[in-house]
This record gives C-alpha cells, structure tokens and sequence, in this order.
C-alpha cells in the first residue's frame, strides 16, 4: 500500500465512502490492502474501516475520527518536478506551506454529541467556496485528506495591502485574478511563451455581510488606470517599492515591473474603494483541470464559432466542455460580440456561472470522486494568499460562501466608456458617474438582485432612525472628529456647516482613530438633531448611533460626528443608490445565456 493509503490498481476516490449517519467520507480499505506491509512515509498499519452505520473507534491517543485519516508527521505523494510540481511561477515570490504538525484531518473535539446536521445540509455547507472558483473543492478536500492537500497549495505575501483576513461578521471581499502566463505543460502554442504574465482576467467577488447575495465585478484588462505604489516583499524577507505609473493599462498591476498579486490588490482598492480580504490566482491550467474535474462545464452559442487565436471551433447551440475546449472558451473575443474584451468578459461569466452551478449541484456533492479531482485540481492550480494557505482555513471561507444563495449572486462589469484619448479606440476608461453609483453600492453592501426574505427587526429599528421631526440647523449642537485618511476633513466639514448649512453651535476637536463609515453619536434628546445632521451630511441611517453624547467647551451636550473612510467631501452625499445604475452590462448567475 502506498503512502498515500492506496491499494494497488484502486483508484484513491473509490476508497473514499460517504458515511450516511455522520456526513464524513471515510477510507474504507480492501483485507488485501490491511494486510500489504507499510511502505516508507507511512506511519504505521492501517486497520480496516467499520461498517457503514457502525460506531467508528476512535484513536485513544488521537480521537481521529477513523484510522484512515491521514496523521500528523504522514507526508502525502509527492507531485513530479519537486515543490512546483513540474510548473513555472506565477510572478513574485512564491512558497509552498509546510503542513502543520499538530493539525489533523477531521479531528473533533470531546464533549458532549450535538445534533448532526442532515447529510446534504453537512455536504453543501462544506462547499460553499464553489462560489469563488475552487474554494469548495480546497474546504472539502481538506476535511478528507488535510496534510496531502496542504503540500499541494502555493501562496504569496498579500505586502499587507489586504485587511489582515476574512470575517465572519462582515461582508467579504476576495480577488480572483487569472494570469495569461503561458506555464503549465501544453500552454506554449497560445504564443507569447516568454511572457511574465498579466492581471488578464480580474474579478472582485463581494459577499454581503448576512451572506444573502453577492456581486462579481469584473474589471477590463484594457482599462486606463493609475498603478500606486507597490510595497513588495523579496524572497530574503526585505521590502521593495516597486514604483508606481499612470495611465497604463489595468493588466500591468501583475507580472510587469516584478509586480505581484499584491499590487493587483492596492490597484483595485484604489479604484474601487473596497479594501480586500484575500486573493486567488489562476492560470491557463487552472480551467482546463477544475473543467475537467466535474466532467466538463454546460455552456451555449447562439452562432458557430471559428476562433484560430483561442483554437476554439464549436457550432451554435449547447455544448459540454472541458480541458483545451474550455480554455478556448474563455479566451476567445474575436468571433462574438464586438471582438473585444468586454465581448470576452461577457463569455467568462457565462463559464463561471455554470461552473459554479455545476459545483453545488447534487451530481457533484455527492460523488467522492469528484470531490476528491476537485481537491486536487483546486489545490495544484491555484495560487493564494499567505493568510488562507492553509486547507482549513479555505475551508472555513467556503463555509462561510456556502451561505449564498446562487439566484443571489449578480455577474456585472465594471461601466467604462472608450478611451477619448485614441483616435481609434483600442483602450477604455473609467464611466465616472456609473462606477461611482456601483461601487458606492458594494462598498455599502446593497445587492444588485432582488432578494427576497423577511425584514429583519433590527434593519426596521434601523430605517425608523431617520423618521421623525428635524431640529433646524442653528439648534444643531456638535463637535467634528476626523477618522478618515483626509487631512483637514473635520474643519472643512466644520467651515460648510457653519457657513453654508447655518449649524452654528459646532466645533471641530481634531482627529479620531481611523473608522471605516462615518457616525453620528447622539443622546436622549437629540434624535430630532442627529435627523437633521443626516440630511445635511447625506447620511444613511445606519450611521446613526444612538447611545450618549458628550459635553462640549462649554458643557453643554453635543453629538459627536465622526468621519470615517467613506467620507468625500464636505456637502457630498454618503449614501449609496438603492439599484444599479441603468446600462450596467450584468447577468444573474442562476441564468443561463447563449453567446453571441
């Protein structure tokens, strides 16, 4: 038997069953396989799995869940070429996360048994990261085989330019980057072999803080944009700036000038506001493998389609495809729409929404083989950030994606307008006033679908904050603070106030720590001018904070209105649009749509 747990001319998914009393897939072992003398890197013997439906010995020394979890110190199969497994680098420095030695795969607290979930619920919970790509085939392979799949994970320094990591209790914000380097065995014909590679492919995926909707923003490669400047952590462990350039193309923040994902993520933070909370990187390999490992991705063509730069020849109607066929797939623009990119994009998001329904349907859920291709495509293919390369933290993200509902989740692109500049234009610029509306959207967590659910009581005390009388202006009493990045945000706040709005009984007292919204802070007694404040300020109710207020020069109670960094100037409006602004190219990811 192998190091690996595998009998001879078994394939490994086949000795993976799933327990229908406890949700887990367990190694089930062959007598011939039990009595097979261990092999090196083995820990020691292995004894057959119980019965379906039969209690499982627990490990006295480990509490391992059955024996056939693989255990601390045990190394999984090596992949051909060493740590890289035979591919090149994605650019900037990368490095393979050694497996913890104390963790192990499916290990369980002692206690008292809680209720189990039923099996599907178990099963769809565990892949909830089908949203973002592969997030569902790391959680799930983490809990069947952990070490093995941790070796398998590449990872990159986020040089701090992320929020530290996910939460639970905020919305989540993850940059999913596909890289047009030509690495990985067969990608050389695609032309431009050399090539350190782009950011060719960009998705900013949002979820909402109560996980019931999101929105996959994808952002133009051809984009005219400013690159800021890019802290850079080098294989020694120093910093490097790589400086930053104006009025390039958007798909320079990756690769050129030894960029690395990191600078793809500060790029888009300054486009869009949103600071984000991790990265994911796919190359060319990346969507032949995950297409192959469900057995091939459902898409249409409202026209034949004969592309020899993506090699991509398929007649109009609905196909399957999988490996080469679905790389073409995603790369082709000259035969659809205008030939372009946005052309392009719309074909992309058609792909990755019937991939994504293709992960969380029930043909895929409950076939082990395919969860465990899954796994290992998912972990081989991607490169993610340091603060998630680690198989249960992946899989505690998918968990929390899991939570999304697909008819929830809205595919748009990010509103841009040719570039004025070209006589003949090749490039595209930002369309201001929409991208402002849509962004504001995201940063403020509205959805860009009708979700359908009961109104919660909090969100109603919430909206009944700005109904009720207004004080006027002059009997406004309140002291500024600046918490946002803005240097002179409180007195330029303060002077409009008082001599443009009349709120004459305010002071400005400097700055505060850093806060992410702007807030008012009122006492009893004030509601009717913390009302009135919201609208001058443009307000949103939930920046509102009822509580107590505090005493000002003079003694006299104040409300305390903080600037935070959604702050843009003094009489500009906080608050985001109620719906997407009209002519935004978006589909719903529960849709399906045939290329034209």
């Amino acid at each position: 038997m192998a190091g690996d747990g595998r009998a001879e001319n078994i394939d490994p998914a086949d000795q993976w069953v799933l327990n229908p009393q406890t949700g887990d897939y367990e190694l089930r072992l062959s007598p011939s396989a039990e009595q097979s003398a261990p092999q090196t890197g083995v820990p020691g013997p292995r004894r057959a799995a119980p019965r379906r439906g039969a209690a499982r010995p627990a490990d006295p020394q480990r509490g391992t869940p059955h024996e056939g979890a693989p255990r601390p110190g045990a190394r999984g199969p090596e992949r051909p070429g060493g740590r890289g497994g035979g591919r090149e680098q994605v650019p900037g420095q990368r490095r393979r996360r050694a497996a913890q030695p104390e963790a192990a795969a499916g290990s369980r607290r002692k206690g008292k048994t809680k209720k189990k979930k039923s099996t599907g619920k178990r099963i769809l919970a565990w892949t909830g990261g089908t949203v973002a790509f592969v997030l569902v085939a790391a959680g799930v392979g983490g809990y069947l085989y952990y070490r093995h799949l941790n070796g398998n994970i590449t990872s990159v320094s986020d040089d701090g330019a992320g929020t530290g990591g996910f939460s639970k209790d905020r919305a989540i914000n993850i940059l999913l980057i596909g890289t047009d380097k030509r690495s990985g065995a067969g990608n050389k014909g695609y032309g431009d072999e050399g090539s350190v590679g782009h950011a060719d492919t960009t998705l900013l995926l949002h979820v909402s803080k109560d996980r019931s909707n999101a929105t996959a923003l994808s952002i133009p490669r051809d984009m005219i944009t400013d690159i800021p400047d890019c802290p850079t952590k080098q294989d020694d462990g120093s910093m490097k700036t790589i400086p930053g350039t104006q009025k390039v193309r958007f798909n320079e923040s990756l690769g050129q000038s030894e960029r690395t994902p990191s600078c793809v993520m500060r790029t888009v933070t300054e486009i869009t506001g949103i600071k984000l909370d991790h990265f994911m990187v796919a190359d060319f390999n990346a969507v032949k493998t995950l297409s192959s490992a469900v057995d091939g991705v459902d898409v249409c063509l409202a026209k034949d389609i004969d592309d020899p730069k993506s090699h991509l020849k398929l007649p109009a109607g609905e196909h399957s495809i999988e490996g080469e066929d679905a790389l073409a797939f995603v790369r082709t623009r000259y035969t659809v729409g205008n030939g372009g990119d946005l052309s392009r994009i719309q074909l992309q998001q058609q792909f990755l929404s019937s991939l994504m329904r293709k992960l969380k349907s029930n043909d895929t859920l409950t076939n082990p083989k395919k969860m465990i291709s899954l796994a290992e495509a998912g972990t081989k293919a991607l490169t993610v950030d340091s603060k998630i390369a680690d198989i249960m933290k992946l899989r505690d993200l998918g968990m929390e994606l899991g939570k999304l509902d697909m008819k929830n989740l809205t595919f748009a692109t990010t509103p841009v307008v040719d570039n004025p500049a070209e006589k003949k234009p090749v490039t595209v610029v930002l369309n201001k006033a929409k991208s402002d509306e849509l962004f504001s959207m995201m940063r403020e967590d509205v959805s860009l679908t009708e979700v359908k659910k009961q109104e919660k009581k909090e969100k109603a005390a919430v909206a009944a904050r700005l109904k009720g009388p207004r004080a006027e202006a002059g009997d406004v009493r309140v002291d500024v603070y600046n918490g946002s990045e803005r240097n002179g945000a409180a007195q330029e706040t303060l002077s409009w106030l008082q001599n443009t709005e009349g709120v004459t009984k305010s002071s400005q007292l400097g700055n505060a720590g850093k806060q992410g919204k702007t807030t008012v802070e009122y006492g009893p007694g004030q509601a009717d001018e913390a009302r009135k404040l919201a609208d001058l300020m443009g307000l949103p109710a939930a920046a509102l904070k009822p509580g107590k207020s505090e005493k000002n020069a003079q003694g006299l109670p104040a409300m305390v209105l903080t600037l935070g960094a959604d702050f843009k100037g003094a009489g500009t409006p906080i608050k985001a649009p109620s719906k997407a602004p009209d002519g935004i190219q978006k589909v719903e990811a529960d849709k399906t749509v045939c290329a034209k």
